[in-house]
């Protein structure tokens, strides 16, 4: 059995830890609500710019802009978000798994890869992997990301795709569902596309386009990619936030439950001890009677 110092000592260092995991807990609470409300304003958005991209989907020109084209995939870009720090739960293993995952698939069928990396997580993995092009590294969003923030990753993605450097563009990224329930998503950016939804497309009646149609369909196209970017970055900020949380409240726990135990473990000893001494005590005193 360990001595009563080095319990004293486990005890007393596993209650800083449960200040420091408590403290992480209630910032990480805060944050995660604010969010949830940023995500969930965001999301009528999204579903308009979805709606316009279904009824744009019905006319048959669209295969020959530039951002429509669909090309043989050779290489492959990703753009990945995860977090910058750590003591998040799974929240980065589950994004980098199905990163992982997606760059061998593409080794074993020949086609390079490249990503540009939204956190530092995923930033220290790419430079790891061999055959892996890291292009750029963001790192530096806050909690309520703007349209300028994003902007240029925009302009990375659109300016490869253009350049033929890419063929084909994957968001990978973490969809908040609620506190308890995230799952890793990916999502086609460009060759741009109709979303799957229930929707179906309708032939589009016929429209004026000013200035042109060129320059409408690039600048409608490239406003749905900016709001998928947008959002994406905000269901995992509250996703990173919300597991984050919930890590912290079980090593709070967990905290409490060590403590419990090491103390009933430091009052064992301490009884025995005693025993111990009062044992010692009565056996001098017969020795001295005898």
């Amino acid at each position: 059995m360990p001595s009563t110092v080095v319990l004293k000592r486990k005890i007393t260092s596993i209650k800083s830890t449960r200040q420091i995991t408590k403290a992480l807990q209630l910032v990480a609470a805060s944050k995660m609500r604010r969010a949830q409300e940023y995500a969930s304003r965001s999301r009528a958005y999204g579903e308009l710019a979805t709606r316009l991209m279904i009824k744009l989907s019905g006319m048959n020109e669209l295969d020959n802009y530039e951002l429509f084209k669909v090309r043989t995939i050779t290489n492959r870009l990703y753009v990945v978000i995860t977090s910058n720090s750590g003591l998040a739960g799974a929240y980065n293993s589950n994004v980098l798994r199905v990163f992982l995952k997606s760059v061998s698939q593409d080794k074993k069928d020949n086609k390079k890869s490249s990503v540009i990396a939204i956190g530092n997580k995923v930033a220290h993995l790419s430079r790891s992997l061999g055959g892996v092009n890291l292009l750029a590294v963001y790192n530096n969003f806050s909690d309520h990301p703007t349209a300028n923030d994003i902007r240029p990753i925009l302009n990375s993605i659109i300016d490869n795709f253009k350049d033929h450097k890419v063929d084909e563009v994957i968001l990978i990224y973490t969809k908040f569902k609620s506190n308890i329930s995230q799952e890793v998503d990916q999502v086609v950016l460009l060759p741009a596309k109709m979303i799957e939804t229930n929707m179906s497309p309708t032939q589009a009646t016929y429209s004026n386009f000013e200035p042109d149609v060129q320059t409408v369909i690039d600048e409608i196209t490239t406003r749905l990619i900016e709001a998928q970017l947008w959002q994406a970055l905000l269901e995992s900020l509250a996703s990173e936030h919300s597991m984050r949380m919930i890590a912290m409240k079980n090593a709070t726990d967990n905290a409490k439950d060590l403590i419990d135990d090491y103390t009933l473990e430091l009052n064992t000893a301490r009884q025995a001890s005693i025993t111990q001494e009062l044992a010692e005590i009565t056996g001098g005193a017969e020795a001295l009677n005898g």
